[in-house]
């Protein structure tokens, strides 16, 4: 295993867990999804009408909300120690939240279909409260940026950290004695830097968006792609252009470079963005004849905007700003973003995809993780945006240290490094799933055409489909799936409805205390 690849210390320290006599180690970490999904109407067009007051307040709801769009519904789920019970808890609400639907559709793809422009996909509101008045401007702000098309794109995000007895354990393995925060904190950005070294492998194997509807580049000759027919592009041997510089990875963040070098790099430059002031962005105004446009003019209006691959995380307190949490007390789990919606998943993702990013993740710690370079950083950004446009290119090169590297034998040789991690977590299961999960991923290596990128172009030809009708039919198959599943039990669906009104309750009491003057509420948010 050439070292210059994987770090042949990973070995010793994947060892060192084994050898330790904790062989659960891995056991019991913490897993939660936030998935994204487009409204839509039967007719497969963005919805128009507001967030349904069935699901409750978007606002102050925990596990049902919205992201950029009205339309754009985003289930959260609270975390857990199996991954089945994680999907059981996604199923459930996927039914709950289709019953409330009426004649609409959850949209099944990362990519939108039927747009006519920005205008077409409505802000998401929440209600007049400062906190609310907040989230809404931040969003326009977005659309304003980057254009709102971009901004309702789906995806399904990943929250992972480890269980509390691994700590101690590695400290050991390590020679590390204070295998305290600052400790953890340490390992988790080791982990962030591994997942963008390692991580277009999750473009190859999961990417599932190959294909857009000519709508998503409307007035566009820039996006090199090819025509399928039918009101649909295409890129060949595409994985996943939901990560590629037609979607997250444009160029309008170009300017912004954040390091993971370290928590102290990565505040630092996150706080530099967040209160820089951008030409492009003064230009649009911030607070114009009374209607704000934008929060700030600013590279970035808060942390959030910024995209990445992988995201520290500490769950803030009330109206703590992301970095101070984090410099307050330390990372605390990290967010995998790179997942598309997947069409060919009744709630877009599976067993399989989450317990190779569990295994992943422990790979990603335990590699020694040198700091990334400039030079280092722009040969890992554009790996990402290869595999994401040409992933299933036969004989497609990544570039690693200034020189190419064949993509599949690097492939290969993460998913051998993983076996070990994979054990550690098969441990006392003798149906050893995690290591299933990663011979799954294997033969993809194989056979480029068992990826769902590739099952997803090869349905749309067999079929003599366009993209949209593809996701439209799915879409209502999955509402079908849904709403004729075995009624929810008496105690969730209780719990749904409970929460829901609880949500719409809270907002109720937001908005009927005193608001201070928004641009004041504004300055005391950014001073804190």
């Amino acid at each position: 295993m050439p070292a210059a690849r994987i770090d042949r210390r990973y070995e010793r320290h994947l060892a060192g867990l084994i050898n330790s006599g904790e062989r659960g180690v891995l056991l019991g970490g913490l897993k939660g999804v936030e998935k994204e999904s487009l409204r839509v109407t039967p007719d497969g067009r963005v919805s128009q009408r507001p967030h349904p007051r069935a699901l409750g307040s978007a606002l102050t709801h925990e596990h049902v909300t919205t992201d950029y769009s009205e339309a754009l519904i985003e289930l959260v789920t609270p975390t857990f120690t199996t991954t089945w019970e994680l999907l059981q808890y996604l199923t459930d609400l996927h039914q709950f939240v289709y019953r409330q639907l009426g004649d609409e559709l959850l949209w099944a793809t990362s990519m939108p279909c039927r747009l006519e422009g920005d205008a077409s996909i409505p802000i998401a509101e929440y209600g007049r409260s400062n906190v609310g008045r907040m989230k809404t401007v931040y969003r326009n702000g977005l659309g304003l940026r980057y254009g709102r098309i971009m901004q309702a794109i789906s995806g399904v995000h990943f929250n992972y950290s480890f269980p509390a007895a691994f700590w101690a354990v590695l400290g050991d393995v390590l020679g590390r004695h204070d295998a305290g925060q600052a400790f953890v904190s340490e390992t988790y950005f080791g982990l962030l830097r591994n997942y963008r070294r390692h991580g277009w492998i999750v473009h190859y194997l999961f990417g599932v968006s190959p294909a857009v509807c000519k709508s998503f580049v409307a007035g566009r000759t820039d996006h090199g792609l090819d025509d399928l027919g039918r009101g649909t592009l295409y890129a060949p041997y595409a994985t996943s252009l939901r990560m590629s510089d037609l979607g997250y990875r444009n160029k309008s963040q170009a300017g912004v470079s954040i390091s993971v070098n370290s928590l102290d790099d990565y505040v630092r430059d996150l706080s530099a963005a967040i209160s820089t002031p951008y030409p492009d962005y003064e230009r649009l105004g911030v607070e114009v004849d009374g209607e704000w446009r934008q929060l700030n003019a600013n590279r970035l209006q808060i942390e959030n905007e910024y995209y990445s691959f992988i995201r520290p995380k500490r769950v803030a307190r009330s109206g703590e700003r992301p970095t101070k949490a984090l410099r307050r007390a330390g990372v605390e789990y990290v967010e995998m973003r790179s997942l598309d919606v997947s069409a060919l998943d009744p709630v877009g993702v599976n067993q399989n995809k989450l317990r190779f990013l569990e295994a992943f993740a422990a790979f990603c710690a335990l590699a020694p993780s040198a700091p990334i370079g400039d030079s280092e950083q722009r040969e890992l950004d554009r790996n990402h945006v290869t595999v994401a446009r040409r992933g299933r290119e036969p004989g497609l090169a990544l570039r690693i240290d200034g020189r190419e590297a064949d993509m599949r034998a690097w492939a290969g040789e993460i998913l051998d490094a993983m076996q070990g991690t994979a054990e550690l977590l098969d441990h006392g299961d003798p149906k050893r799933p995690y290591s299933a999960a990663l011979a799954v991923q294997a033969q993809k290596l194989d056979d480029a055409e068992a990826t769902p990128s590739a099952r997803l172009l090869r349905e749309m030809r067999d079929g003599g489909e366009s993209f949209f009708d593809l996701a439209l039919r799915m879409s209502n198959t999955y509402k079908s799936y849904f709403t004729e599943l075995h009624p929810l039990d008496e105690p969730r669906a209780g719990e749904f409805a409970a929460e829901a009104e609880a949500s719409l309750e809270a907002q109720a009491r937001l908005e009927a205390a005193p608001q201070e003057p928004f641009r004041e509420y504004l300055a005391k948010y950014f001073a804190a």
